[in-house]
């Protein structure tokens, strides 16, 4: 089998484990004046999880197979992608998740921003600092005055 169709089995498995506790298991505590609402917090993950059957599905399934190309992927010369990349974003990722409480969430996203276009390839620091800050603060502040839903914005020993 095709290093796709492993890939789309494991999402597959994936999807169907977070479906399962999208459907059985995040509506049971939910308060009885939330019921009643037309959307719960477990809509968006009952669709994502849908989403990801029908389209690991597909790919498992051989559907969306074409003729082969030069740009598919071939898992004999895996080690030839830039799998550095993509492994340093990964940790990225999981250092920002941790760091978002203690640091605040101003400060840990625009360094993971920062970071993560920087390990992509951007080196011009004068447009790659101020764009970072610029949406930082303004999904903050959406998330923060518009949506109602506190986010500590700086860390703790600074006031946050």
């Amino acid at each position: 089998m095709a290093l796709d169709r492993w890939i789309a089995l494991i999402l597959l498995g994936i999807c169907l484990i977070y479906g399962y506790a999208a459907w059985f298991t995040m509506d049971g505590s939910l308060a009885p004046f939330m019921r009643r609402n037309p959307i719960w917090p477990s809509t968006f993950p009952k669709l994502l999880s849908i989403f990801g059957i029908i389209a690991s599905s597909i790919i498992l399934l051989g559907f969306e197979k074409s003729e082969a190309k030069e740009a598919d992927i071939d898992y004999r010369r895996l080690h030839e992608y830039k799998l550095g990349q993509a492994i340093i974003l990964l940790a990225l990722m999981v250092a920002y998740a941790l760091l978002l409480r203690p640091a605040g969430f101003i400060l840990s996203t625009s360094g993971f921003l920062i970071f993560g276009s920087f390990i992509l390839g951007e080196r011009k620091w004068h447009i790659m600092v101020p764009v970072a800050a610029i949406a930082t603060l303004i999904v903050w502040y959406l998330v923060q005055e518009v949506l109602g839903i506190y986010m500590r914005p700086l860390p703790g020993f600074i006031g946050g």
